[in-house]
């Protein structure tokens, strides 16, 4: 039997999905009230169109899903969510140090957050 398949999977390394909601519910509470994205006029207006709850579930469901967990992502595609918000690179790396904050506040191991699946 190889190392390979007695390691733990991701989605079981970031502590299945209690943990990644736990998580994910503090970066989508960062990035929605983050003002060096809201000052993007088309990231601002999407930030208000859905529920902070509703984004969550989503946004929830896709990293257990792309994790290797059981659930399925509904939402629309990555490309055809974001494409018409023009996001800055000032604003991409915006958005990454929220994830690194968050990261840093519930001490996700940097092994896993460098795509150790």
């Amino acid at each position: 039997m190889s190392s390979q398949a007695t390691q733990p999977s991701l989605y079981e390394r970031l502590g299945g999905i209690y943990s990644i909601a736990t998580v994910v519910d503090d970066f989508i509470d960062r990035v929605m009230t983050d003002p060096r994205l809201n000052a993007n006029p088309a990231v601002n207006e999407a930030h208000h169109k859905v529920p902070p709850a509703g984004f969550k579930y989503l946004v929830t469901g896709m990293v257990g899903w792309a994790s290797g967990g059981p659930q399925k992502y509904t939402g629309r595609p990555m490309r055809e969510s974001h494409e018409h918000l023009n996001i800055t690179p000032k604003e991409w790396d915006a958005f990454m140090d929220d994830l690194q904050q968050t990261l840093d506040k519930f001490k996700v191991p940097g092994d896993i957050v460098i795509g150790q699946s």
